[in-house]
């Protein structure tokens, strides 16, 4: 497998950096990207695949037969950037409030890489690949809207294996990371209104403040993680808002305050989202004021299955050498929304590290303004996504999964 894809990979990588830097020029955030899906749909044209696009947001979904039939596998690559103002100074950077300061330009371009690599061997292949271009991973649950207008229908056999790859501008550019089990975090969102008795800043005690109480709320979130839960069994709170009063002189009626909780395993998470509310309303009561507390679950946990973690380590090290690829010893804390296409199709979710050379040792991590990601990673990002296909629906392709839920924990 060593040399899979190899000439065809450089032949391609002039032409991916080219449309990884349009992408990058022009920016869009949230579900609705008419002008990177324009950019998309260009590449995609001639190439003779079955292409559908979103009814309620930017997605672009492509669809490569091959000759005869065969397994489905399925590539994801996101597309959306980041309310953030680029500051990089690279001769193609954004201009105006948006960036690719996550990468998703690199992994729209990558994508579209496979698409041309395995479609140049589409005699040989047996099955189909459904190429994913998804707007929205940033908050947004694109994935969780593709599924819902009928991503896993694109196909007569749905997917059996799904892999997604995804940028790193803090890691040694050309390296590739995965792990069995978790390897990324759930997101759920706590929501707290503190309501006490407005009063003046003066005589405190005529009022019933509900600041200190919001924060004393606050503080014992992080009590409750460390003596509630098992010190391997990781749980993130952080508290990111917090809003109250208007003067320095007037004891506010409310305070408001929203943390972001993270956790690796459903039991926990179904904990968190009992427990944390129970928590914050019995300190507020204590202190005699009122709590209304809400627990929102965005996004649950990333779970690679243990055969498809296996099999993504296995090609990246078949094609790039074993100094190329590392196991994550733990997940990372981040969370994704590839997450739901992982609890309905077994597959696995990497990294490919994409920090320049001339970083100094010291690079800007993702969604940083000054997040800088080495074009030279992209045609290995074209060619890994494409191998990992390849690897089910090629002439030897790898056994079929017998687990079909993915749901594999630590």
């Amino acid at each position: 497998m060593r040399g899979l894809f190899e000439e065809e990979t450089a032949a391609l990588a002039g032409d991916l950096v080219a449309l990884r830097r349009s992408l990058h020029t022009a920016p869009e955030v949230g579900l609705h990207l008419p002008g990177t899906q324009a950019l998309v749909l260009d590449a995609l044209d001639g190439t003779g695949l079955s292409v559908r696009t979103g009814e309620n947001l930017s997605s672009v979904v492509a669809v490569l037969d091959g000759a005869g039939p065969g397994p489905t596998v399925l590539l994801r690559g996101d597309m959306d950037a980041l309310p953030v103002r680029e500051r990089t100074g690279l001769p193609f950077a954004a201009e105006g409030e948006a960036m690719h300061a996550c990468g998703h330009d690199l992994h729209t371009a990558a994508l579209v890489g496979a698409v041309r690599l395995l479609l140049a061997r589409r005699e040989e292949i047996s099955g189909s690949v459904v190429f994913m271009f998804q707007p929205g991973e940033e908050g947004y649950d694109g994935a969780g809207l593709m599924l819902d207008e009928g991503l896993l229908d694109a196909t007569p056999r749905p997917p059996d294996a799904a892999y997604a790859l995804h940028v790193v501008a803090d890691l040694p550019a050309g390296r590739c990371y995965t792990r069995p089990g978790p390897i990324m975090a759930s997101y759920g969102v706590l929501e707290v209104t503190v309501t006490g008795r407005g009063g003046h800043g003066g005589r405190p005690h005529e009022a019933l403040d509900p600041i200190p109480v919001a924060a004393e709320a606050a503080t014992a979130l992080q009590t409750y993680v460390t003596r509630r839960f098992d010190a391997f069994e990781p749980v993130v709170v952080t508290v990111g808002e917090f809003h109250a009063g208007s003067a320095p002189n007037v004891i506010p009626e409310h305070a408001v305050f929203r943390a972001g909780v993270r956790s690796f395993s459903d039991p926990v998470t179904e904990r968190l989202a009992a427990e944390l509310p129970a928590l914050v309303e019995g300190i507020a009561a204590a202190h005699g004021a009122r709590a209304e507390a809400t627990f929102e679950t965005v996004l649950p946990a990333t779970v690679n299955s243990y055969e498809h973690a296996a099999l993504f380590a296995e090609t990246a090290r078949k094609l790039f050498g074993d100094g190329r690829f590392e196991e994550l010893a733990r997940p990372r804390i981040g969370s994704e929304d590839f997450s739901h296409v992982l609890r309905r199709v077994p597959g696995a979710y990497g990294y490919l590290g994409a920090a320049p050379a001339d970083a100094l040792g010291h690079p800007s991590g993702n969604h940083s303004p000054t997040a800088v990601f080495d074009d030279s990673v992209i045609p290995d990002a074209a060619r890994l996504l494409a191998a990992l296909a390849w690897q089910h629906v090629g002439p030897s392709p790898a056994p079929p999964s017998t687990n079909r839920t993915g749901d594999a924990r630590d």
